[in-house]
């Protein structure tokens, strides 16, 4: 089982940026999943995430088991660069990802995630999102 820790600054902070979405996904950030907003072969592992949805993504399966009793999953992708015990800080307005290894990453972002709202027509015609 995977266990997550929050400092109360970090708890906090979170609190106030995930809004009202029901679910919490720590993602990997480094361009390799539909969430990524960064990316590229020098961030792979290295570049967490949060993000928030309305509700579970079947591709996020791990249960987070965490002190806050959030609905919080990751993926097998993230389990490759992570062990199951984890904590998160906060540090001058930013998260930080250790686990027993040490610090993870030192910038961990929150990604409010509304999904793209294009048309099929809108892309045809050379919109991007």
């Amino acid at each position: 089982m995977v266990k997550m820790t929050f400092s109360p600054e970090a708890a906090e902070f979170l609190k106030k940026k995930k809004g009202n979405k029901a679910v919490l996904l720590l993602a990997l950030n480094d361009g390799s999943n539909k969430y990524s907003l960064q990316g590229g072969s020098c961030t792979i592992g290295a570049n967490f995430q949060f993000v928030a949805l309305d509700q579970a993504d079947a591709d996020y399966q791990i249960k987070i088991d965490n002190d806050l009793g959030l609905d919080l999953y990751t993926g097998q992708a993230e389990m490759g660069f992570l062990d199951d015990s984890l904590s998160v800080g906060e540090q001058y307005g930013m998260l930080s990802l250790s686990d027993g290894s040490g610090l993870i990453d030192s910038a961990v972002g929150v990604n409010v995630y509304e999904p793209s709202k294009l048309t099929a027509e809108q892309v045809q015609n050379g919109a991007s999102c």
